[in-house]
């Protein structure tokens, strides 16, 4: 996947795409931005100009290709007896670099992606590498014993003391184990899968 800028990305799309872009110097940078265009409209955004950015939103964040996105849609909209945008949700949000994110294993999805690709984790007894693992309900993912020694791992309950867990993950700090016991309902407020999954009907 190429790269660009992360704060380049986030000015174009939104601060929510990013983490790195949640901070003290991304809004300041922004306010700076603000203040040199003053008195400049922008120019407005046509139907599927607007959709295509959601898509953009969705897919950077998530931190997948051009490629794997378009699969998870197919998969989204080709299950009867499931509203489209759920089952995009499911896709997205099951994969085990998204949880290694989410119990705060990790700071950022791209680390996450790292850490698991690196096998620091296991998923029901086995060593895996594939960020894309796709996790089910009953799954039950750990730390390798070798890995948590490492520095990523060190003081993690102080690292994790305000986080808010995902309901549909119970994770024990102590033990460094999650286990998946039901499905993610929503997608963050930031996003509009519906104008992705018309981007993609078109």
């Amino acid at each position: 996947m190429i790269r660009q800028p992360k704060f380049k990305v986030c000015r174009r799309l939104g601060p929510g795409v990013y983490e790195k872009c949640q901070s003290q110097k991304f809004t300041l940078s922004e306010a700076r931005k603000a203040k040199a265009t003053r008195g400049k409209r922008p120019k407005a955004l046509s139907d599927y100009g607007s959709q295509l950015r959601e898509k953009q939103k969705i897919r950077l964040s998530y931190g997948v290709s051009e490629k794997q996105f378009a699969k998870y849609i197919d998969s989204a909209t080709a299950v009867k007896g499931i509203t489209p945008t759920i089952k995009l949700l499911e896709n997205l949000e099951s994969r085990l670099d998204n949880l290694v994110y989410r119990v705060g294993l990790a700071p950022t999805r791209v680390q996450g992606r790292q850490m698991v690709s690196h096998g620091h984790f296991i998923v029901n007894g086995h060593r895996t590498t594939v960020p894309s693992y796709n996790l089910k309900i009953g799954d039950e993912i750990s730390v390798r014993e070798g890995s948590r020694g490492k520095a990523l791992f060190v003081n993690v309950e102080k690292k994790l003391k305000n986080l808010v867990i995902p309901a549909w993950i119970k994770f024990d700090v102590t033990k460094m184990i999650a286990k998946v016991i039901g499905k993610p309902k929503e997608f963050d407020s930031m996003f509009d899968p519906n104008a992705v999954l018309e981007f993609y009907s078109r």
